[in-house]
């Protein structure tokens, strides 16, 4: 049974930082690209960051830029994303994604996306 499991969420003031982690297991995710999408109430489901399953290629959202960093670790199957200056504007629901074809370049749109988990809640107070 295929799962992503995502963990790190929490309460942060504006200006800190949290690390999200990702399990993925039930198969192997070493070829997939591994992403992070987040959903605010009230708003659409927006790319955050995605890694191609080679680790070297990565893409961020416009928003995000110069502050989250994705990383992967292979041989765990995990995927993570630091967050640092967090913003009020970040808080949402964060859902950790794997595109399982195997791709040169990173697709950003959420239906690429076969697996996804369950989410951690971010909220970050003003």
């Amino acid at each position: 049974q295929v799962e992503l499991v995502e963990s790190g969420g929490g309460l942060v003031q504006a200006g800190g930082s949290l690390r999200l982690s990702c399990a993925a297991s039930g198969r192997s995710f070493g070829s997939d690209t591994l992403g992070w999408f987040r959903r605010a109430p009230g708003k659409d489901r927006e790319f955050v960051a995605a890694m191609l399953g080679s680790g070297g290629s990565t893409a961020y959202g416009d928003s995000v830029k110069g502050r989250f960093t994705i990383s992967r670790d292979n041989v765990k199957n995990m995927v993570y994303l630091q967050m640092n200056t967090l913003k009020p504007e970040d808080t949402a629901t964060y859902y950790c994604a794997a595109d399982p074809y195997v791709r040169r370049t990173i697709v950003t749109g959420a239906s690429a996306y076969v697996y996804w988990g369950q989410g951690t809640q971010v909220t970050v107070s003003s």
